[in-house]
């Protein structure tokens, strides 16, 4: 088993954003987040509380037009992060998928190290605004997180009245997804999970 350290940290800077992300998979859920936006960093808390992943986000974005470019970006920064932590995915799980449940709302997410990005997601949030978070930008975070750290990912809200409960489950079965699919497997050391013998 490999004992090197999988860390990262990414900056993204553009006209619209400046994002440094800084990560380690085998953390133990401590984090430091500033976007802005604050059920945003609410959620982010959750990824690296339950992912067990050590997050440290600064984010600075043209909130004065809306949430959408701080949100996204931050998405894409974290992709690139945690594939540039994950290195040749030598010995990982691969797959992860978690269901969590919040009250009244369940969330399913799977995920997997395919070196193929694409997201699935069905969430009919119940409503458009959760504080200063518009919804609709949940979706956007996860696309720019699955194009750039290589994933597949299906998100699907199976149940849930308050939009609260229904992110909150969506970005918890995610965090524990991600935990699963990204921690090493002792039977698979130094090796590939694919038959391909690549990802």
């Amino acid at each position: 088993m490999s004992t090197a350290a999988r860390t990262a940290e990414v900056t993204r800077k553009t006209a619209e954003t400046q994002i440094t992300v800084r990560v380690n998979l085998d953390g133990t859920g401590t984090n430091k987040l500033a976007t802005g936006i604050g059920f945003f960093d609410h959620m982010l808390e959750q990824i690296a509380r339950h992912g067990m992943i050590d997050l440290d986000i600064d984010a600075k974005g043209d909130l004065h037009i809306d949430g959408h470019h701080t949100v996204e970006d931050v998405g894409i920064t974290l992709g690139q992060a945690v594939a540039k932590a994950i290195g040749d995915k030598k010995g990982i799980r691969r797959y992860g998928h978690a269901y969590v449940p919040l009250d009244e709302a369940l969330s399913r997410v799977v995920i997997d190290f395919s070196g193929r990005p694409g997201l699935v997601m069905q969430v009919p949030f119940r409503s458009g605004m959760i504080g200063t978070f518009d919804t609709q930008l949940a979706h956007e975070f996860f696309q720019g997180f699955a194009n750039h750290a290589f994933v597949t990912m299906h998100i699907d809200n199976l149940r849930g009245e308050n939009a609260h409960h229904q992110c909150e489950t969506v970005f918890k079965a995610f965090a524990r997804a991600l935990r699963g699919a990204v921690e090493m497997d002792p039977r698979a050391a130094g090796t590939i999970p694919s038959t391909k013998g690549s990802l």
